[in-house]
């Protein structure tokens, strides 16, 4: 069951960096590509970015659509993902090729993608060139998860409910498990700095000891003058 989350928080749904099927939607025409260059770039307004080189199809796309949506898969899309990223949306339709179910997005026309763990759609506010590729930053519009896979952060429970991470060429990952941290108190903080310094002092005095020895058989082995 997908539950809505607010703009603001659309950013936790990036945390990690997990990879996203980018939609996007002109003239009638539908497109998808898998991206990795995905980032949060601001609280409020809530702005994303997706990093997209000019020679791909979703650059025009969404350069004249002004809008995309980020669609989070989890590892049953696994192959789909690898495969969206080897063919141009130029030469076919990929949706269409790969009969991908798809529902209607709230604030965008772009299509989203069934069977992801989590969406965003963005309109878009601005376009940075950055090296060879362009920045295309997105506001927020809508955004929404699997109630089993995110509750203001990913849950990590269920592996088919994880996001899936691009690690480079046809590797991904998922990750393991999520940990809470706590700030320790002040008097804990004390020790704990205390503790450190302590055994980075050890480890040196070993290390300049290890030296030392090094130093007095390289002086036995030297041959006599």
């Amino acid at each position: 069951m997908r539950r809505p989350i607010a703009e603001a928080d659309a950013r936790r749904l990036l945390s990690g960096g997990p990879v996203t099927l980018v939609t996007s939607a002109y003239h009638g025409k539908n497109n998808v590509m898998p991206a990795a260059f995905v980032t949060p770039l601001s609280f409020d307004p809530p702005l994303v970015g997706v990093a997209i080189g000019p020679s791909r199809h979703s650059y025009d796309m969404i350069r004249y659509s002004e809008q995309f949506a980020l669609n989070i898969p989890g590892r049953r899309l696994l192959h789909h993902v690898q495969y969206l990223g080897s063919i141009s949306g130029k030469d076919v339709d990929k949706l269409e090729l790969t009969k991908l179910p798809t529902f209607k997005a709230l604030r965008v026309e772009a299509p989203l993608i069934e069977g992801c763990v989590a969406y965003i759609e963005c309109g878009l506010v601005d376009a940075l060139r950055t090296g060879d590729h362009v920045l295309f930053v997105g506001q927020v519009l809508a955004a929404s998860a699997d109630a089993e896979a995110f509750d203001e952060t990913w849950l990590l429970e269920d592996d088919d409910e994880k996001p899936l991470h691009y690690l480079g060429v046809n590797r991904y990952a998922l990750l393991g498990e999520r940990m809470e941290a706590r700030i320790p108190k002040p008097a804990e903080a004390e020790r704990t700095l205390a503790g450190a310094f302590e055994e980075h002092m050890e480890m040196a005095k070993e290390e300049e000891e290890k030296r030392a020895e090094k130093g007095r058989k390289r002086g036995k082995d030297k041959p006599s003058q």
